[in-house]
């Protein structure tokens, strides 16, 4: 076990062994679905087979249920003890911040090894606060409050001088060399950048062998005036640098415009373009109310209106664009929801099963920070105290896909299901990141990323307006061999999480 103090750093491990009996194996890295014995080793799958025999371990009956690798989310800015039990209670072992990143990478690894973490932990080099020091002289700090409250100043979303250009392009060169997972770039809150910029970060992405994470600008159909359309965009770079560019949340960015969008990834990935898409269960997004994109011009575009964003602190409901601009002034950092999309509209939610069902269509949650209305940044009390906020895909994307998906559907079966949700994220890390070919499978040597579910009661919580209600459903997690969660109950004293580091050529 590992023995650890609430915010402090792990002090000691103790190799445990841990033998799964009887549950029903799915391992989408060979492809084996079956009744079988799953044996823990440290931090290892030490066997994977029929009546395994290992006296010395702690055996655990897990007869009826789903054991699979753990999920890896590529997309998640949880950057707290307190979120990432949310995530656990999901069946994430893994959470990774790659769409926006932080910066200075070192320091964000540093200061979630000091703190601990439940989960596996890892960060992209941030494309906006390189530009953001060297556009507006903005000291990033590794914080995703100051990365928020960064989102609303337009001193940054200027396109660059030729000077400029080469200046924070060194400084994503040098995060990469300091152990980033590749490159976050969040273009949607700098729409109007020269097209010319996101090429020369694509270019750096292949010399260094490192994948891109976008948040796309806009598409042509919300806005004309684009100097691109944010779906041709990623493909075009994809196909003429060799990068390998994963689009984040394809179901957000794209609204209703979801199937051309897909058509316009699936003709690139059809001729050779290295792009890879990701997706979650929600019709509203999450982010800080300052953004480009929803300026009150900018919402009428897409045909939403201010009353489609709700602050989440104070739960208040935008009531008209002088409000909303008022907001924005005042608090650009301030988190909010923007609803995007009506789940109870028949049509609105086929668009988001289309985003889900994709082919190869990664399971990402983009987790927001969990904020609480007294003004607190972080709670290492479980269960969580009241008064808690954050977004409902923090604490039941991965259990809301698989209810949708899996049980509700028969869309997946229960190997597609952890194909999307553990192997495909983590092979998009293999080459930035050799120890990430030990997730998302379960044969002998892999990590011991463990989650085992109830395939019947696998299910979210968590609503807009009670977010941050764990899934049900999840009754053992283990994160490099250590239970962080036991029939259902997590522990508060598990930290094992480590870091994932690039490892540049």
């Amino acid at each position: 076990m590992l023995l650890t103090s609430p915010g402090s750093v792990t002090t000691r491990r103790q190799r445990v062994r841990t033998l799964l009996r009887g549950g029903r194996v799915v391992d989408p890295g060979s492809g084996f679905d079956g009744v079988a014995d799953v044996l823990l080793d440290g931090g290892k799958v030490a066997a994977v087979g029929a009546n395994l025999d290992a006296p010395d371990a702690t055996g655990i009956d897990v007869t009826g249920l789903v054991v699979g690798p753990g999920f890896v989310d590529l997309h998640s800015h949880v950057h707290s003890v307190a979120g990432q039990r949310l995530q656990a209670m999901d069946g994430v072992t893994t959470a990774l911040d790659l769409e926006a990143g932080l910066m200075p990478v070192e320091r964000a690894y540093a200061e979630a090894a000091a703190a601990g973490r439940p989960l596996h932990y890892g960060f992209s080099a941030s494309w906006g606060a390189a530009r953001a020091q060297v556009l507006a002289g903005i000291e990033p700090d590794a914080n995703i409050g100051s990365g928020l409250a960064v989102l609303g100043n337009p001193r940054w979303q200027r396109s660059s001088s030729k000077p400029e250009l080469g200046a924070w392009l060194s400084l994503l060169d040098t995060e990469i060399a300091k152990g980033a997972l590749g490159i976050g770039v969040l273009m949607g809150y700098a729409p109007a950048t020269d097209p010319g910029e996101f090429l020369a970060v694509a270019r750096l992405a292949a010399k260094a062998g490192v994948p891109t994470y976008t948040h796309v600008r806009e598409l042509v159909e919300v806005d004309p005036a684009i100097p691109v359309d944010g779906s041709v965009e990623i493909a075009v770079a994809a196909g003429e640098t060799g990068a390998a560019m994963h689009h984040c949340h394809v179901n957000s960015t794209s609204g209703h415009h979801v199937d051309r969008v897909l058509a316009t990834l699936d003709n690139a990935r059809r001729e050779g373009s290295r792009v890879t898409v990701e997706a979650y269960p929600y019709g509203a997004g999450s982010t800080a109310v300052g953004a480009a994109f929803i300026e009150p011009d900018r919402l009428r575009l897409k045909g939403l209106r201010p009353s489609s964003v709700v602050i989440l602190e104070t739960g208040e409901r935008v009531r008209d664009e002088a409000r909303l601009r008022e907001i924005r002034k005042a608090d650009p950092g301030a988190p909010c929801l923007l609803e995007f999309l009506d789940e109870h509209d028949p049509r609105d939610r086929g668009l988001l099963h289309q985003a889900l069902a994709f082919p190869d269509a990664i399971v990402a949650s983009d987790a927001m920070p969990v904020y609480w209305k007294d003004g607190r940044a972080e709670s290492t009390e479980w269960p969580l105290p009241p008064g808690g906020t954050t977004h409902p895909r923090t604490s039941g994307t991965f259990a809301k896909t698989l209810r949708l998906m899996v049980r509700e559907t028969g869309t997946w079966t229960w190997l597609e299901a952890f194909r999307r949700c553990s192997y495909l994220p983590s092979r998009l890390l293999d080459d930035v990141a050799p120890a990430a070919r030990g997730k998302g499978h379960l044969g002998a040597g892999a990590d011991a990323d463990v989650v085992v579910l109830d395939p019947d009661r696998i299910t979210d919580t968590a609503t807009y307006t009670d977010p941050t209600r764990p899934s049900h459903g999840i009754r053992h997690l283990f994160v490099a061999g250590v239970r962080v969660i036991g029939d259902g109950q997590l522990d508060p004293e598990a930290l094992p999480g480590q870091p994932l580091r690039g490892e540049p050529k």
